[in-house]
């Protein structure tokens, strides 16, 4: 396969005609490289260019190391026991509430592009042998904004590990409260935490995972609810913009407020755990918590 596509030269003592912009734009096309598409992907920390094979499952990249955004299914993926997934409320889906214009067709478009049904994926699984309840967040389908399905699977999958006695693992992800279903949206910020409270009560452990982004509703709710509190590296977690918070304020804030690292330095998250070091970390905490593991082991 060619990358290059020779240019169109005029031959000696021939006059070339006039061009029109849409010769000109026709010409530029030809003369640029032809570079097939999803090949390369764009660090959004570092800018630079990075191969796709030259990441491994964890979609880190290998120039700065930043993490990057990767879908519930890669997720799972690196996380569970292979083949232990089991997946609950697979076929909820958002009704219109709110009579919001056209969501019906936002809703199934996201679900075509992105395989899903919602923003947030749920089941069982086991890790490292630990069997837990599992939540992961996808920013792919609307990113994972918060309405009335992300909200019941996320409670759902609470109430379930607290009535089997079992710990329960949270991979946050969110751009916050969805808009189109209104108050029914900012609901599920009290009924995610209630289900955590009763859980806490059973005597029984959460771990939340912030990765990037955190914010909003989720941010205001369960994301920051942990009796443990992990965060990929430079993940943004915060509750209102930074251009909110400066308009409100009239101050400018640091450059780093409301990373991962800030969070860590202001006792906001408890550790920041490398993506490829998650399941091997989970395992440590299961362990130091005494929760036993299929063979028996703890």
């Amino acid at each position: 396969m060619k990358l290059f596509k020779k240019k169109n030269y005029i031959p000696i003592g021939r006059t070339a005609a006039p061009e029109t912009h849409e010769g000109r734009v026709e010409r530029k096309l030809q003369e640029e490289p032809a570079i097939p598409d999803g090949m390369w992907m764009k660090c959004r920390f570092c800018g630079a260019l990075v191969y796709k094979k030259e990441m491994n499952e964890f979609k880190i990249c290998p120039k700065c190391g930043g993490h990057f955004r990767i879908s519930a299914a890669d997720r799972l993926a690196i996380t569970c026991d292979e083949g232990t997934f089991e997946e609950l409320d697979a076929n909820m889906v958002s009704k219109n509430p709110m009579g919001y214009p056209d969501y019906d067709k936002l809703i199934a478009k996201m679900q075509e592009k992105t395989g899903l049904k919602e923003g947030a994926v749920t089941g069982f699984c086991e890790i490292d042998g630990y069997k837990t309840v599992i939540g992961v967040m996808d920013s792919n389908f609307m990113m994972a904004s918060m309405g009335s399905v992300v909200g019941e699977k996320i409670t759902r999958a609470i109430e379930r590990s607290t009535e089997l006695g079992l710990p329960v693992v949270i991979f946050t992800a969110s751009g916050g409260a969805r808009m189109q279903e209104g108050i029914i949206s900012l609901m599920q910020m009290a009924k995610t935490s209630a289900a955590v409270r009763r859980h806490s009560d059973a005597g029984l452990l959460y771990v939340s995972v912030i990765t990037d982004p955190t914010t909003g509703g989720v941010s205001a709710s369960f994301a920051n609810l942990g009796d443990i509190i992990l965060a990929e590296p430079r993940a943004t977690i915060g509750f209102a913009g930074r251009r909110v918070i400066e308009g409100t304020i009239n101050e400018k804030l640091p450059e780093d407020f409301q990373s991962a690292e800030f969070q860590l330095k202001h006792g906001f998250v408890d550790r920041i755990v490398e993506r490829k070091d998650m399941r091997k970390s989970l395992s440590t905490i299961f362990k130091l918590h005494s929760i036993e593991r299929r063979d028996g082991l703890k």
